[in-house]
């Protein structure tokens, strides 16, 4: 079950909720609202003119030598499947030690919380590489969240060892990386080598540093906290450091009073009476919104990590908002403003940027700390004819004072624009979107793509703010079973543009079920590469677009053919894509990263066996099902995908 299935389940949306009655009034109805965007990775991006928008009915798909590989065909094998001429092997895998005075992985009820503390965290998903010299780098790995079974004896009744140990589960594995004889192993013990879990201090920066909502028992200056959990994507700065992304945070909270009314706010953001059957409010006062209300605001945020420096404490940058973050992609703007663009992942939520008030300074590190802690967050707005698959788009600036943002929309101050996003881009009349995941930009051109994974309410239902979500422009199906990849182009080619032009690169569909309509896929998908809610997007140097999924994997109705989770390659210029890999059962294929060389490729294997779909990877046999980061190489040595 993804996240969003879970969180409905367990937090049901009124209709309408309040703060969308407040805002109708505000706003008397504005019509067609829209939003988008999300992902990771820094891009000095060189200046271009703005291009025109393409209907993915003009794609053409010839053989391009960027997609130099032999397509792989769907599979429902328990093992990962690449073209001919490649290999893989596991690089690390849940439980696995990152210190030589852990024991070996045995068995989960043998790792115990001081072990994890020594272990490489559970359900591994996007990472960052940070090379060193040819031979040694550091790879950032996000630990989203953990297999309950495997942590808790009593999956209802944990103990405050199991809570302990599932905290420390969560969060950032930092990795030494040597290579010996052209294969990349983990350095136990490297200089650093680290974990960073729900346990760990914590600085708040920016607009909502020192803020009342941010003010706990523990912290009552509202600056210091603690731990950074439900790890999503990542990004990497131009000064050299990691952002890592805060998504589901919402799970991990409950309420101990016998009468509870979530707030407005707290629906919005998803906060109930019940967490996802985590229980860390009953040995952890924080996360028991009864007696720490505000410490869910103290989630949700973009982490910076020094991954170079193990004695720096990582910061939350308030500036970039609060949200459920996929990733952060960072570009660099033509006059060397910081750009972030962030997605924010639940149906019917928004993409947003940011735009850094002053600019980077290669090798001022004092300037470059505080470039993301200044600066103008923003929501996408999408526009278009009725039906079209392409339009225009412009950036709403969540300011006080502006875009219909201030008291009468419930804000008064920009610390509580940051705290609560969501509520600001619905008063700005953002675009809802299905789904905005991982963002990434092309490496040579202004353009820049984001995954809309699917959306089974667009059309018939509301987010969770009660905004209703019609149907039209980047989100072109109701009840979105498939997703669609979103591109748009800033004008003038200056990501700082407060304006842009968007077209859908690529609709998923399945055309072996339908044969004509959106359902049945862009011209570009076809029954060789068909697949369905795109998550992880990445370029690589070269300028390929690759994909990664995060869907159903039953393989039957609306599914057939697709068989497990996988990975595709892109030619952004002629549409063409190309199944790569395909992975394990029960899987999600998430995080990618390439060798500076582009000789090996990290991949993450985020929960083989999800569903009870049998898996034994990566240890076969009898062996339960383990998350893992796998290296894919070339036989030969080669560039990857060349």
């Amino acid at each position: 079950m993804q996240y969003g299935e879970f969180d409905d389940q367990n937090h049901p949306r009124h209709s309408t909720s309040d703060f969308a009655r407040l805002i109708d009034a505000a706003l008397d109805r504005r019509a067609f609202m829209r939003a988008s965007l999300g992902t990771a990775a820094f891009i000095l991006t060189t200046g271009c003119d703005s291009q025109s928008a393409q209907n993915t009915s003009s794609i053409s798909t010839p053989t391009e030598p960027l997609l130099g590989f032999d397509a792989v065909a769907s599979s429902t094998a328990d093992t990962v499947t690449l073209p001919p001429g490649y290999t893989w092997s596991p690089l690390i895998s849940w439980g696995d030690p990152i210190s030589a005075s852990a024991n070996p992985f045995s068995h989960p009820d043998a790792l115990t919380a001081a072990e994890q503390a020594l272990a490489f965290g559970d359900n591994n998903d996007g990472m960052t590489l940070f090379e060193v010299d040819a031979d040694h780098a550091v790879l950032a790995v996000n630990n989203e969240y953990i297999n309950r079974w495997n942590f808790y004896s009593d999956t209802a009744n944990p103990t405050a060892d199991e809570v302990s140990k599932a905290q420390l589960a969560h969060g950032v594995t930092l990795l030494n990386l040597h290579r010996e004889n052209g294969a990349w192993r983990v350095q136990l013990d490297g200089p650093n080598t680290r974990r960073v879990t729900a346990q760990s201090p914590v600085q708040f920066s920016g607009p909502a540093s020192g803020h009342s909502l941010l003010q706990t028992t523990v912290d009552p200056s509202g600056t210091a906290g603690t731990g950074t959990f439900a790890n999503c994507g990542t990004g990497r700065t131009p000064w050299g450091t990691l952002l890592t992304c805060e998504e589901n945070f919402n799970a991990y909270f409950s309420h101990s009073a016998a009468a509870y009314t979530p707030t407005p706010a707290q629906q919005r953001y998803g906060l109930g009476e019940s967490d996802w059957g985590l229980h860390w409010g009953r040995f952890d006062a924080r996360f028991d919104t009864a007696s720490e209300p505000n410490e869910p605001h103290r989630f949700g945020w973009v982490v910076e990590i020094d991954p170079m420096d193990p004695t720096n404490t990582p910061r939350k940058r308030t500036a970039l908002g609060r949200f459920k973050h996929e990733n952060a992609e960072v570009v660099l703007a033509k006059d060397g403003r910081v750009v972030v663009y962030m997605g924010d992942d639940e149906r019917g939520e928004y993409l947003y940027r940011f735009v850094s008030s002053a600019s980077f300074r290669p090798g001022d590190a004092a300037h470059n700390s505080t470039l993301l802690d200044e600066g103008t967050l923003y929501a996408a707005r999408f526009e278009a004819p009725d039906d079209a698959l392409s339009g225009s788009g412009q950036w709403l600036a969540l300011k006080l004072g502006e875009n219909g943002i201030g008291p009468d929309s419930g804000f008064n101050d920009q610390a509580e624009i940051c705290v609560l996003t969501r509520l600001a881009a619905t008063a700005a009349a953002a675009t809802t979107l299905d789904r905005p995941e991982w963002v990434s930009a092309h490496p040579t051109k202004a353009e820049v793509y984001c995954a809309l994974t699917n959306n089974t309410a667009r059309g018939v239902g509301s987010n969770a703010g009660g905004v209703s979500m019609p149907v039209g422009g980047p989100n072109p199906r109701a009840e979105n079973l498939y997703g669609q990849i979103v591109r748009w182009r800033p004008t003038g080619g200056d990501h700082t543009s407060d304006t842009f032009d968007w077209d859908l690169f690529a609709v998923a569909g399945n055309p072996l079920v339908h044969n004509d309509g959106l359902n049945a896929g862009s011209s570009n998908i076809t029954p060789g590469n068909l697949f369905n809610a795109p998550d992880g997007l990445a370029f690589d140097k070269r300028g390929a677009l690759w994909i990664q999924t995060d869907g159903n994997f039953s393989n039957a109705g609306e599914f057939a053919g697709m068989g497990n989770n996988q990975m595709l390659a892109a030619n952004p210029e002629t549409g063409e894509i190309r199944r790569f890999l395909v992975g394990p059962l029960g899987c999600e294929v998430t995080g990618m990263q390439w060798s500076e060389d582009n000789t090996a490729l990290f991949v993450g294997i985020q929960h083989p066996g999800d569903h009870s779909s049998g898996s034994h990877f990566p240890d076969g046999d009898d062996a339960i099902p383990r998350a893992t980061v796998i290296v894919v190489t070339r036989q030969d040595g080669g560039v990857i995908g060349a």
